[in-house]
């Protein structure tokens, strides 16, 4: 019923920005909670980031602190994910999902996730 789109990815120099964007659309009744994970290579997925429903707490994972910043467009159904002085070791897949469980500074994915976009970080 809401589908999730993602964009903003491509191929950046160690310490150069990327915005990522997340869009969901389709029957949306209530304010969402999201999250931004990554999956880089060989590794796990990792969460990045994530906001509650009211954009009023967020959450960052260590690596993100100080360099990564969520947001949330007034019209509540578009995220976005500010990245500054990226690291080759950003380079992964970045994935937003949307109607998550945001709970005291854990996020809990849910049914709708982005396709996913690539983040290369080259030294």
């Amino acid at each position: 019923q809401v589908q999730v789109v993602q964009s903003g990815g491509g191929l950046v120099h160690t310490g150069e920005s990327l915005t990522l964007s997340c869009a969901a659309s389709g029957r949306t009744g209530a304010p969402y909670a999201m999250g931004w994970f990554r999956q880089a290579p060989g590794k796990g997925r990792d969460i990045v980031a994530a906001i509650n429903w009211s954009g009023s707490s967020t959450y960052y994972n260590y690596f993100a602190k100080g360099r990564f910043t969520l947001s949330r467009h007034n019209a509540n159904n578009t995220w976005y994910l500010q990245m500054n002085n990226l690291e080759p070791e950003d380079t992964a897949v970045y994935y937003c999902n949307v109607g998550g469980t945001y709970y005291s500074g854990q996020y809990h994915p849910h049914d709708y996730w982005g396709q996913g976009t690539q983040v290369t970080v080259s030294s």
